[in-house]
């Protein structure tokens, strides 16, 4: 008998060493981001993002996001954000940039979690554990588009918004980004029929619909561009020629702020500066923003 239980504690202690350590639970209080999956919750010591004053030619939604933000943070009631239109003009770089601004103002009172897409099903459960925290939350879903097998993350995430017979707490809210407004399928099935498309598209409009603030982002004229070129390398004492500029950003097929955060990284390149100088400035622009009519913008609906 004792060389059964002898063996029995043995092999109870070799399956202990090879099981995987036991996640401890995450602290929902201390951290400004976090990054949820189907695994679980990871906390981000701090947001990656630019500043405020670095993104140009977007300044109705700056002040849209960050009102509603803001509101977020103060327990106020707020809506979820859709964030939609050209690529490379500052939708999710708004939305870091902007939970960086107000968590300065509001220390510890908001939180952004992003949201992988194959954890969007597990909203319900992350909806439940950051309900019982006196703290507000943004979850950030960014670049989404559903391919032909996101028919049921685009029906768990309708259901997320509105829709679910079990409340959603009221201090988490939710912003998505998108290239296109009704959030329709990346690709097309050219086998589909004029039917299929229209019910396809009737599903990504119901659920664009349910996003209290949407918001487009068009791409920027030739002047924003180099203004956006021109805030990018100002800061950093590098002059550059406004032609060269251009072809850069014809090479790439668009104007927009990446395009010009990319040209700004090549010159810096050539002039042997490290990529932190781009997050090193001073100036954010809070208080020029908090200035600002809010009278001035109309939301696009």
């Amino acid at each position: 008998m004792s060389k059964r239980i002898t063996l029995f504690e043995r092999l109870v202690a070799a399956l202990e060493r090879v099981a995987p350590a036991a996640v401890p639970p995450t602290d929902w209080s201390s951290a400004p981001g976090y990054v949820w999956t189907t695994n679980g919750a990871r906390p981000i010591a701090a947001i990656d993002g630019l500043s405020l004053d670095a993104l140009r030619g977007i300044d109705r939604q700056k002040l849209a996001v960050r009102e509603n933000m803001e509101r977020l943070a103060k327990g106020h009631a707020a809506h979820d954000m859709l964030l939609w239109g050209a690529r490379g003009m500052g939708k999710s770089a708004l939305l870091r940039a902007v939970a960086v601004d107000v968590q300065s103002s509001h220390p510890g009172k908001l939180g952004l979690v992003e949201i992988d897409h194959g954890a969007i099903d597990s909203l319900p459960q992350l909806f439940e554990e950051l309900g019982r925290h006196d703290r507000g939350f943004l979850l950030l879903i960014d670049d989404l588009g559903f391919g032909h097998d996101g028919k049921s993350q685009n029906l768990s995430l309708r259901s997320a918004l509105e829709g679910g017979i079990a409340p959603r707490a009221n201090n988490v809210r939710i912003a998505v980004t998108s290239n296109r407004r009704a959030i329709v399928n990346r690709s097309a099935d050219e086998q589909s029929s004029p039917l299929n498309d229209r019910d396809d598209r009737d599903d990504a409009l119901a659920l664009a619909d349910r996003f209290g603030l949407s918001l487009g982002f068009h791409p920027c004229d030739r002047d924003t561009y180099l203004e956006i070129v021109r805030t990018y390398v100002s800061p950093l004492d590098l002059e550059f020629d406004e032609e060269e500029a251009l072809a850069w950003s014809i090479a790439r097929g668009n104007l927009s702020g990446r395009t010009a955060h990319q040209f700004a990284i090549e010159l810096a390149g050539r002039a042997g500066l490290a990529l932190d100088k781009f997050t090193a400035r001073a100036v954010s622009g809070r208080n020029h923003l908090r200035q600002m009519s809010l009278s001035s913008h109309s939301e696009d609906r």
